[in-house]
């Protein structure tokens, strides 16, 4: 069996302690990468060397497997890519967290700072550019990186503004909060204050989301405020640290005014790549609610979908469910926010030129009822291609 070469930070043992997985000698070119029947390599600690040692250069360089004979032709490089990739957002290394729960996407873990280790002489933070440069990398030979981030990520990296909309990828019950008490009074039905509570492995602690917080009651005046800021520790100052060590390494590899050209639908596809899409599966594993699969709308809908190409089939898919993977056992094991959620198509009411939209946490899309597959077809390459826009912080 083939396995990660051991750079990884150490695995979390029971109650989140670390157990002894440690690091090899630093990786010079040509690339020599262990391979081991056991599914974890343990070298001894004499071999250990800090992350930083690790460093890709965007030199070219060929890859070769300890006890293999493969000449390194492109595959090798690939499959190393994707060894890499399975390991360095392996949640057991508690660097990244899947989002939400059980779900596809990652986002830097708020606890990362379990990796710290001064007789290893290894900090979190390191594990954090290591793996910016390796993504980087993996974009400067066009190689792909089996793994996709939040959106909100995405926009950290191009220096995007966030919305509290985005929040939804990363936990779609506490946006749906957000959204109620945004559109609702909230007076004497929600008792908050501008503070948020932080559970590191069972240690609570507060956070204040501003000065003096834990004293400032959230009114129906004050919680758009409220909503910015605690959407923002969520998804930026909480994991600050982490976002600027993955930046500081992927901006050493890739410049920034390179990728300023995309948006963060376009980023994730450049480095994941496109996904096959299987269209019958998709549509063999899709509900219906409001329609039937024999609606004028829906048979126009999936005639359309046959017609796209790669992008914009990988498009829909990212507007629908959030991002553009495709789960392994297809479209069967979607997951929603309450576990697996076939893609939906649902019914929507209004006017005809409102254009279809979107809710991620339950692969739902809403369509109208449409006068034609020509409206249909503008309305909904508009949608996935333009996507929307909530306010900024």
């Amino acid at each position: 069996m083939r396995v990660v070469p051991a750079w990884a930070p150490t695995q979390q043992g029971p109650r989140g302690q670390p157990s002894p997985t440690t690091l090899p000698p630093p990786l010079q070119p040509p690339l020599h990468l262990p391979c081991s029947p056991d599914p974890v390599p343990h070298p001894p600690p004499s071999t250990c060397a800090p992350p930083s040692t690790l460093c890709p250069t965007p030199a070219p360089r060929s890859v070769v497997f300890t006890g293999e004979e493969g000449v390194d032709a492109g595959g090798v490089t690939r499959e190393w890519y994707q060894v890499m990739s399975r390991e360095m957002f392996n949640p057991q290394f508690s660097l990244f967290q899947p989002v939400p729960e059980g779900g596809t996407t990652f986002q830097p873990n708020p606890n990362s700072i379990i990796q710290n280790d001064e007789a290893r002489g290894t900090n979190h933070l390191d594990f954090f550019k290591f793996v910016g440069r390796v993504v980087a990398k993996a974009l400067y030979d066009g190689q792909l990186v089996d793994a996709h981030f939040t959106r909100s990520f995405y926009k950290h990296v191009l220096g995007q503004a966030l919305t509290y909309e985005d929040i939804e990828a990363v936990d779609p019950d506490f946006y749906r909060t957000l959204r109620w008490m945004l559109e609702n009074d909230i007076t004497d039905v929600l008792d908050l204050t501008f503070a948020e509570e932080t559970d590191y492995f069972g240690r609570k602690s507060v956070v204040e989301l501003r000065a003096g917080g834990k004293d400032i009651k959230v009114t129906n005046d004050n919680k758009r405020e409220y909503v910015n800021l605690v959407a923002r520790h969520r998804m930026t100052t909480a994991i600050r640290p982490q976002i600027d060590a993955f930046l500081s390494g992927f901006w050493e590899m890739v410049p920034r005014k390179l990728i300023s050209i995309f948006n963060d639908h376009e980023l994730e596809l450049l480095i994941s790549g496109l996904p096959e899409i299987d269209v019958d599966d998709l549509r063999g594993n899709t509900e219906y609610s409001g329609f039937t699969a024999a609606s004028p709308v829906v048979q126009w809908f999936w005639e359309l979908v046959r017609e796209m190409d790669k992008q914009d089939l990988a498009l829909l898919v990212q507007f629908v469910t959030g991002t553009s993977k495709v789960p392994l056992d297809g479209f069967k094991a979607l997951q929603g926010v309450h576990g697996p959620q076939k893609f939906q198509i649902h019914k929507a009411y209004g006017p005809t030129e409102r254009l279809p939209s979107a809710h991620t946490c339950f692969n739902q899309l809403d369509l109208i009822e449409y006068e034609s597959k020509g409206q249909l077809r503008e309305r909904l390459l508009t949608a996935i291609h333009e996507g929307s826009e909530g306010f900024g912080f």
